[in-house]
């Protein structure tokens, strides 16, 4: 993680997306080198805690999904 940025875990999931897209027009406007390593540093710290979110989210989607279905198809 970045030394500038803050816990992530505070921050919503839009605050998150808005971060990301904010920092990537700012990446964009900008020419120089150094700032844009760090920027790209930043960026993978919000992008890493966003895939993070989105895979805790998906391992709970299917632990609670109805394994019921599932019955239905015997393909033995």
């Amino acid at each position: 993680m970045h030394p500038l940025v803050q816990d992530l875990s505070e921050l919503k999931d839009s605050e998150l997306d808005s971060r990301i897209s904010d920092l990537t027009k700012k990446y964009f406007m900008t020419s120089n080198p150094g700032v844009r390593e760090q920027m790209v540093a930043i960026l993978e710290s919000y992008k890493a805690e966003s895939s993070k979110r989105r895979q805790a989210a998906w391992e709970k989607m299917m632990s609670n999904r109805d394994k019921s279905l599932d019955k239905l198809i015997n393909i033995s």
